[in-house]
């Protein structure tokens, strides 16, 4: 479904398996309980890159796996998504696998290993794709450590010089902490960001404010201008650019798993703002995108019919 005039949209980063896990009661150390297991593809540039073939724009993806069943399975289901899959391999390290735990609320808790995905090189970017995108999107995962760190940077750097623009998940706000937000702004000074895209957490974490107006102030200024969408969870969004400065709220709904709603929502955002630039429209659309996820498990559920009314809307 993707639109053919239009230069790729490419998310660089992790491509994995997500085990997610809600437990029907309490997990006690050495107990046992029942529950919901399920093996989904997922990580979080991947999941940026499928929405937005499914928003209706054209996608691509750089990542590595293993040189295993679970990587062609990987592979073949982004690429079934209409997603370029611009993926390397390796026999020395398998895909990647995180260990989603949901809670009653719905809120979940990851373990991810660092496998294939945690090892891209430099010299495994397909750099004429990045040459001649039109947009990169980068998640802190691709920065927390290197490798991948310098892939990711210089993927950004390639994009940008040749005329694309740049997203920024910050992804982690524990991985922040841990890090330091002093060193967290060090590695991603070398990143040129032209849209951030942090949770409420995350934002406080950078800027040790918890008001999502000053949040995204601070982030706008340290950040040279770039737009910020600071998401809200069931608050919906706030939006800052250099003429534009708006809360957009979301319905209320259900939440059953929260797993891929950021990286939903920022995909969203994404395939309606680089569309035409109309920062309203892709804050509503990314809304209603993140509220349909939370209420499926899973980061990319298949399509219903609500879906597809959802994204009618956004290419009338």
């Amino acid at each position: 479904m993707s639109n053919g005039s239009q230069k790729p949209i490419i998310a660089i980063g992790d491509l994995v398996w997500d085990v997610l896990v809600k437990p029907k009661g309490i997990l006690l150390p050495g107990g046992d309980t029942t529950g919901r297991i399920a093996l989904a593809p997922g990580g979080s540039a991947a999941n940026v890159a499928v929405w937005i073939a499914r928003a209706g724009m054209p996608a691509g993806f750089v990542g590595k796996v293993g040189a295993d069943v679970f990587g062609d399975l990987v592979v073949d289901d982004i690429e079934r998504e209409q997603v370029i899959a611009h993926v390397s391999r390796t026999s020395e390290h398998d895909t990647g696998v995180i260990l989603v735990l949901i809670d009653r609320a719905g809120q979940r808790s990851m373990v991810t290993n660092q496998a294939a995905d945690f090892h891209l090189l430099p010299e495994d970017l397909p750099e004429a794709a990045l040459q001649t995108c039109d947009h990169v999107h980068i998640t802190a995962w691709s920065l927390f450590t290197d490798p991948p760190r310098a892939a990711a940077l210089h993927a950004a750097q390639i994009a940008k010089a040749a005329g694309a623009t740049v997203s920024f998940d910050p992804a982690s706000y524990q991985m922040i902490r841990e890090m330091g937000h002093d060193k967290f702004a060090r590695i991603t000074r070398a990143l040129p960001v032209d849209i951030l895209f942090p949770n409420r957490d995350e934002g406080e974490a950078l800027t040790g404010e918890r008001d999502p107006e000053a949040v995204a102030n601070e982030l706008h200024e340290r950040y040279n201008s770039a737009v910020i969408v600071l998401k809200l969870d069931k608050d919906g969004c706030y939006v800052k650019a250099r003429d534009h400065a708006q809360h957009y709220p979301t319905g209320d709904g259900p939440v059953i798993d929260a797993t891929g709603a950021g990286d939903a929502f920022d995909g969203a955002f994404l395939a309606r703002y680089l569309r035409d630039g109309n920062l309203a429209a892709a804050a509503q659309f990314a809304n209603d995108i993140g509220s349909w996820v939370v209420a499926r498990y899973g980061a990319r559920p298949p399509l219903d019919d609500e879906l597809r009314a959802i994204l009618a809307r956004n290419q009338a």
